[in-house]
């Protein structure tokens, strides 16, 4: 009697994931990427927004929004904070890429993009879907940045110049002596 029920249990299992698996509905799996590895202040930051339908249908309806991005702290240079996508194959991707300018530097917290979509086409309410979250992220000063990583071109010009007279003096009197010999040699051997 055990062994009968346990087999009942197990063929109703595989069963319930075989006519799982023939849904029809899409499945979004969306993640927020900044891709900078450094943040500067007045510096262009790319965020890269992906939607994976993992889902055995087509996503339709498909709106991105970030409201992450406030117009006092960051300028839009490139791209929109939102995206409209009509359909969304099912096994496929979307990749919407948004540049943004940080005006002021500081921590700043990027939190998550959000994405509505109708997992089936004759749904009538939308499902929500809520991005991976970045953090807080460091946004550097400029004049820090550059002090690090710029190439201080002004500086090994400067120091060049500061060193010249402290070689070029020394090989001016080795010349003039050097020089001088050389006449003296010169004059004896006649």
């Amino acid at each position: 009697m055990f062994r009968k029920t346990l087999a009942l249990c197990a063929l109703f299992a595989v069963l319930s994931v075989c006519v799982s698996e023939d849904e029809t509905r899409a499945r979004l799996l969306v993640s927020k990427q900044i891709l900078n590895k450094y943040l500067v202040e007045k510096s262009d930051l790319l965020v890269r927004y992906t939607i994976f339908n993992v889902g055995n249908g087509a996503a339709t309806n498909v709106q991105l929004v970030d409201n992450g991005f406030h117009p006092e702290a960051f300028d839009v240079v490139g791209g929109q904070p939102t995206a409209t996508v009509e359909r969304i194959a099912p096994q496929t991707n979307f990749t919407h890429v948004l540049v943004v300018r940080p005006k002021a530097f500081g921590y700043f917290n990027f939190t998550a993009a959000e994405v509505s979509y109708k997992p089936v086409e004759e749904a009538e309410t939308l499902q929500l879907a809520i991005s991976s979250e970045p953090g807080e992220g460091g946004i550097v000063n400029l004049n820090e940045y550059n002090k690090r990583f710029s190439s201080h071109f002004f500086d090994w010009v400067a120091f060049a110049i500061m060193t010249l007279p402290s070689l070029a003096i020394p090989l001016i009197l080795w010349h003039s002596s050097k020089s001088k010999y050389e006449r003296h040699g010169k004059n004896k051997k006649h």
